[in-house]
């Protein structure tokens, strides 16, 4: 049985009125301090750990510190590698990664055969003679380094030497996820994202122990992964994007190096070729795919529910298997996301011919079924799961539907828009984003519980929370990190933290110190009223 951390929600209001600046002997509220603390109280991070136990003398990163690791082991190696590409820039030291049995003390990852663990967990052990961190898997040992950065002070972010000091707190943290599923998607379709910028992204979610990315690769705005069996969907199909743009496309050596690189991260990356709607790009670059055989122009406006896959032709079976098996040869993960999502111009009889087609080539060439919700108005495959977007005023009809499927089997993402969706605007005033689903606020986006979220839906069921970034008015770095943080680490600490620990308060306290090490990793956040953000220095 997991030992949940039991820090009460008074300690949470007591660093909030901390974090705000505040007195908690009587003295009138001050200004928000831009001081941070040089020792951060051990498990003050995002998401918030399991099992917290403070006590005994920090440690302190210098000169001497090495990093030790059993250099015999390629994988943890390289977690010591990533770590000491973080701490050296600012601290300045040396940090070299020596093999763990070389010296004493320093900072230690070890594996372990604590299968209580899994393959994500860890435990981190502060004193004065140094942090160890001990995991099941790499995984884990990467998922704990995450923790050990959030311990040490923001500025450990930078990429110049900083003063420091460098301490990490003392005590022992155990943590293990609540959903093996954590993810994020990024549209790459309505507007194009290169892949540099899909690696920043990739290297915000690592932080906070995101391990899914979902890649939304087709759409009706443009096709952006090489097919080689169907050029045109790229070279042509991939050629615009919203608002006219030049737009682009992934060769697969791009989408390779994508792949490599979040893996690297401890990331899996799940690739979504959306289908039988959404498919304008695809019905403009082959006429043969349209039921009149006559191509439509490409598409640059931001409407949905327009096009379809002519579910009638064998042709489509074919276009289908095709990019299936190209896709899944590119795909080490174990999914592959098939959209379904807003088939308007596809009939329901239709639809359900569609996805009794199309999901047994999926399993066909080795990958999982994910699809959006609509995917229960058919017969979902076994072991495939849905991925609900609905909002909280969704009809109970819709619910009960989701709800009925995973009751069956069926195991659910929950990505509800009201919630979730990153490019909802915050308020009225909010510059890119869009308010079908409404104004979502940093708390309503954390403040929800995904078990009870879908009445009628056992808990078992759901395998985890995603949070989706489309891209309709999102064309730029600086719009994702404003519409993304500070949004994405509630969703992430929603996946990861057992539900004791949910606390908004709390949170926001926690929350309001990661504005530092966004503002030290050149993040420009939304600085939401609701968090107590401190100065700026």
């Amino acid at each position: 049985m997991r030992q949940r951390r039991t820090l009460p929600r008074v300690l949470g209001a007591l660093l909030l009125l901390a974090a705000a600046g505040i007195s908690c002997v009587g003295a009138a509220p001050t200004a928000h301090s831009a001081a941070e603390p040089t020792l951060r109280p051990l498990g003050q991070v995002v998401p918030a750990p399991a099992s917290v136990a403070p006590g005994g003398q920090p440690y302190t990163i210098g000169a001497a510190t090495r990093i030790r690791v059993d250099t015999s082991s390629r994988e943890s190696r390289a977690v010591a590698d990533y770590l000491a590409g973080i701490l050296r820039p600012s601290t300045g030291h040396a940090l070299p990664v020596v093999d763990e049995n070389a010296a004493a003390g320093g900072i230690r990852l070890r594996l372990t055969r604590d299968a209580a663990l899994g393959d994500e967990g860890y435990r981190l052990q502060s004193n004065r003679g140094g942090v160890t961190l001990t995991a099941h898997r790499p995984t884990g040992l990467f998922r704990g380094v995450q923790t050990l950065r959030q311990q040490l002070p923001a500025a450990v972010e930078k990429r110049t030497v900083q003063p420091g000091p460098w301490q990490v707190a003392g005590g022992t943290i155990t943590d293990t996820p609540r959903y093996a599923y954590r993810g994020a998607m990024l549209d790459v379709s309505r507007h194009f994202f290169t892949v540099e910028q899909v690696k920043r992204y990739i290297d915000q979610l690592a932080l906070y122990k995101i391990n899914k990315l979902h890649l939304h690769l087709s759409d009706d705005q443009g096709w952006r992964i090489a097919i080689d069996s169907w050029p045109r969907l790229a070279t042509y199909g991939g050629s615009t994007q919203v608002g006219g743009g030049p737009g682009g496309h992934y060769t697969k050596a791009d989408y390779r190096e994508i792949v490599r690189y979040a893996a690297s991260r401890h990331q899996e990356v799940v690739p979504e070729i959306d289908m039988p709607g959404h498919t304008n790009a695809a019905l403009a670059s082959y006429a043969e795919l349209n039921c009149d055989g006559v191509a439509p122009p490409l598409y640059t406006g931001t409407n949905v529910g327009f096009s379809s896959l002519c579910v009638p032709k064998e042709v489509t079976y074919d276009f289908v298997d095709d990019v299936i098996r190209e896709v899944a040869a590119l795909t080490p993960g174990k999914y592959l996301h098939i959209g379904g999502d807003e088939a308007h111009s596809t009939s329901h009889a239709d639809y359900v011919a569609f996805m009794d087609r199309v999901q047994p080539v999926v399993a066909k060439y080795g990958k999982t079924v994910i699809g959006w919700h609509q995917l229960t108005g058919a017969t979902p495959a076994e072991g495939a799961l849905a991925q609900y977007w609905g909002l909280d005023r969704t009809s109970a009809k819709e619910k009960e539907q989701v709800a009925a499927a995973a009751r069956n089997g069926t195991g659910l993402i929950l990505s509800p828009a009201d919630r979730v969706y990153l490019d909802m605007k915050y308020t009225k005033d909010t510059k890119p984003g869009l308010a079908w689903a409404g104004y979502v606020e940093v708390q309503r986006s954390y403040d929800w519980n995904p078990a009870a979220y879908l009445p009628g839906t056992p808990e078992s069921a759901v395998k985890g929370v995603e949070a989706p970034l489309w891209t309709e008015t999102i064309s730029t770095n600086a719009h994702v990190d404003q519409m993304a943080f500070p949004r994405l680490p509630g969703v992430a600490e929603l996946g990861w933290s057992p539900a004791a620990t949910h606390d908004w308060e709390g949170y926001r306290a926690r929350l309001a110190e990661q504005g530092p090490r966004f503002e030290a990793l050149g993040i420009d956040y939304y600085r939401s009223p609701q968090v107590p953000w401190p100065a700026a220095g």
